[in-house]
């Protein structure tokens, strides 16, 4: 199991596919870890390097105290491409990974070839919104914080199903403080300026069913940049690469190539 230790963090990460060939950057939601990309990731075409990490406070990963500031966030994913000696990477990020992606190609156009937006928003909630989750988190519980996570992002679905049930194991094991911590950098983050001055190829991936971010959150956010492309996949809650693997695998191939990151 890599990590990159950085001077004052230890991020958990896997480095898959041919070094030599063009990256791809997958950035997990809120309370995850690397893991919810595994069955796109074994979808994906074989002449890809495909680079997934888990954030500060989950999975693996350090968990320093927090709060935590996108900042700090954007800047782990920086210092893991500069690590990994990796540049002009189609990067892809879900909920607090699609702030992270906006973040990293905001700083550092250097980096990004190309950007995808899922699941996400420049602004995700109202900050009154974030001060309850991070008071319910506190008061009511970690097992209290899965349920409703569940809720929200599996509308309409029977929660026993299998691919549910993984999902709440990985919350269960997600350090509450970390947790909470990466609440109170969503709560911070506005980047509807930033992200409507970026000029590079992104496609927005939004679902249905999704009542964390509605897919006309996510199409707004994605034509603040000009000759952004959105796609909508149905039968699919917050976590689309978790609900319709193949679907989301076909989508990412799709835009890479046709924007000439992958030949």
């Amino acid at each position: 199991m890599p990590f990159a230790f950085l001077p004052d963090l230890r991020l958990h990460y896997r480095d898959e596919g041919p070094k030599n060939a063009p990256a791809l950057v997958l950035v997990h939601a809120l309370g995850l870890d690397l893991t919810i990309w595994d069955q796109v990731c074994a979808m994906l075409p074989a002449n890809l390097r495909v680079i997934r990490y888990d954030l500060r406070g989950h999975g693996q990963s350090d968990v320093p105290t927090g709060p935590y500031a996108m900042g700090a966030m954007v800047r782990d994913a920086e210092r893991l491409l500069e690590h990994l000696n990796v540049k002009d990477v189609a990067f892809c990020g879900l909920s607090i990974g699609g702030l992270v992606a906006q973040g990293i190609a905001v700083k550092r156009l250097d980096l990004v070839r190309t950007l995808i937006l899922s699941n996400t928003a420049a602004r995700i909630g109202h900050e009154s919104l974030w001060e309850k989750r991070i008071e319910d988190a506190r008061t009511q519980g970690h097992e209290a914080m899965v349920q409703a996570s569940l809720e929200r992002w599996f509308p309409r679905q029977d929660l026993t199903q299998p691919h549910i049930q993984q999902i709440a194991d990985i919350l269960r094991r997600t350090s509450p403080e970390g947790y909470i911590a990466s609440m109170e950098a969503i709560r911070g983050t506005d980047f509807y300026t930033p992200t409507s001055g970026l000029r590079l190829p992104t496609l927005g991936i939004g679902s249905v069913n999704d009542a964390s971010t509605p897919p006309d959150l996510v199409r707004e956010t994605t034509e603040l940049v000009p000759g952004s492309e959105f796609t909508l996949i149905r039968r699919a809650g917050h976590l689309p690469c978790v609900d319709q693997p193949e679907t989301y695998a076909r989508i990412l191939t799709d835009f890479l190539t046709a924007t000439g990151h992958l030949k």
